[in-house]
């Protein structure tokens, strides 16, 4: 959670992100972007207790019970932050995403292992939940498009200020101009 915030106050504006953010049943994610009126709830979730027992694993019997743990570990994560932070009524996106802070693991949700059957990717299950999974390396990149997306909208809002004080002086010209035909 530390790594996360740390990413967020580095890369976005302040007021753009909040940390710890409670819904109405609540349940407290993370973090949230506010994106225009919406918000990208964030939960930092990795199961590392079956992943370490994995990685130490010696035979092919042995990886493949605790990569399936493993599996069962992060598909609970996945299901839990879909239910508990999906929640459009609340204003979120139709999608939340899952930090994992340890490139390692990230990279098995998303590749999975070698050699081990599994009939549904971790990252494929993730997806059909709407749930991205995020590293602190893809991470970055999405926050840059998103802070040039945070851009973008400030660049729209300043647009339609100047858009309505060029009217509104439009229509004090259309007044001088019309006082002044009054006056000859």
């Amino acid at each position: 959670e530390v790594l996360l915030e740390n990413l967020l106050r580095e890369i976005l504006p302040p007021g753009s992100y909040g940390i710890q953010h409670a819904f109405q049943s609540r349940e407290i994610v993370d973090a949230v972007i506010y994106v225009s009126d919406k918000i990208v709830p964030i939960d930092s979730k990795f199961p590392l207790e079956n992943f370490q027992k994995y990685v130490a694993a010696v035979d092919d019997a042995e990886k493949r019970t605790h990569y399936l743990q493993f599996s069962r570990d992060v598909k609970k994560h996945i299901d839990a932050i879909a239910r508990k932070y999906i929640l459009p009524d609340e204003r979120t996106f139709e999608f939340a995403m899952m930090y994992i802070p340890a490139e390692n693991i990230y990279y098995h949700v998303i590749a999975g292992p070698e050699n081990l059957e599994e009939t549904e990717s971790l990252h494929s299950y993730a997806i059909s939940k709407r749930v991205m999974p995020i590293s602190p390396s893809s991470f970055y990149a999405y926050l840059q498009v998103i802070l040039m997306g945070l851009r973008g909208l400030h660049i729209e809002e300043q647009a339609q200020e100047v858009m309505a004080k060029l009217g509104q002086l439009n229509g004090d010209f259309t007044i001088g101009v019309w006082d002044a035909a009054e006056c000859t």
